[in-house]
């Protein structure tokens, strides 16, 4: 190899060593890098050292210095995420119940690594396995980079759409003909991905999971102007929307007692607007989507909350209620 890329190769060992194994807890001394670089086959001397690390923090690197005995200790803190960051990505990751066992596995391993192999022995030791219902489509990976070069070229894509039966196998939609669709945009809510798409079919937007989706490809077909206008709405749809079910969208006034403040905010946004009514019950306007998921958070809190207006929406809701003691 020649000197010069001989040294390129030098730092970049030197940094990975820095990187992955040390912090300000656990610095390396002089003589350990010396002798770690040496097992690799890059005879490496205490004055030649001192010279790199210069180097690597005159572009950037911030390597940091301490005394450890009567040696120099060399250590890096400044990572692309913080500890707390990376526990917060990885319990997202093991609570997103759209990502399988297997992928889960792969990502905490790898999100963990990031923050040095003594940090990631801590971030996996403390973590939390939640309770969450994985699924098993391993392709979901692949699916949502389709469907994102797909968005990003503005193409159309096919897929095949499946539900699951009793056994949980996969019943294909459609007797196992493609859905053709323009794609509006990628949208994550209440732990599934979802492709929000414009169907010719149905000249409307409706969302598919992307779960339950199987052999997606790019189609040379351009989407249409109307697609195109779609996607400046999606901000709007994602706070409005009640989940990612279809249903008829309409603007209802709820009322609804103080102590379910906070539930409002979480549902709807901190900033929706509210009054108060009464001596502790505020009213709010909201848009939801008219479905049997709303009907179902709705008789959560029987007795708290109601709905004031409009008069279809109260009907169908008490006609919702009866088909259950019908």
């Amino acid at each position: 190899m020649a000197k010069e890329n001989w040294q390129k190769y030098k730092l970049l060992r030197l940094l990975e060593l820095l990187q992955q194994e040390t912090d300000e807890e656990h610095p390396l001394t002089t003589n350990t890098i010396c002798a770690r670089l040496t097992e690799l086959g890059l005879p490496c001397e205490r004055r030649t050292l001192s010279k790199d690390i210069a180097l690597l923090n005159s572009i950037g690197y911030e390597v940091m210095c301490q005394r450890v005995g009567k040696e120099y200790g060399y250590y890096i803190t400044d990572r692309s995420f913080s500890v707390p960051e990376l526990k917060i990505l990885i319990d997202a990751v093991q609570a997103a119940s759209f990502i399988t066992e297997k992928k889960t596995a792969e990502l905490v391993d790898k999100l963990a690594a990031l923050g040095g192999s003594h940090k990631a022995d801590i971030l996996k030791s403390n973590m939390v396995c939640f309770n969450t219902r994985k699924h098993s489509n391993e392709s979901i990976f692949y699916n949502v980079g389709y469907l994102e070069d797909a968005i990003e070229q503005q193409k159309k894509v096919r897929f095949h759409y499946f539900g699951l039966n009793e056994r949980g196998e996969k019943v294909y939609r459609r007797d196992h003909d493609f859905y053709v669709v323009e794609p509006i945009a990628l949208i994550y809510n209440e732990d599934n991905y979802y492709l929000r798409a414009y169907s010719t079919k149905y000249d409307a937007p409706t969302n598919y999971r992307v779960d339950r989706m199987d052999g997606v490809d790019i189609l040379h077909e351009p989407i249409s102007e109307a697609t195109l206008a779609l996607r400046d709405e999606v901000e709007h749809y994602t706070g409005r929307a009640f989940k990612m079910y279809g249903g008829e969208e309409a603007d209802i006034v709820l009322e609804f007692n103080d102590s379910l403040i906070g539930v409002i905010y979480d549902r709807f946004g901190e900033a929706t607007p509210m009054m108060r009514s009464g001596e502790g019950k505020c009213v709010a306007t909201v848009k939801v989507q008219l479905s049997p998921v709303f009907w179902g958070w709705l008789f959560q809190f029987a007795g708290e909350m109601r709905i004031l207006a409009p008069d279809d929406v109260i009907a169908k809701f008490k006609e919702h209620a009866g088909k259950m003691f019908g």
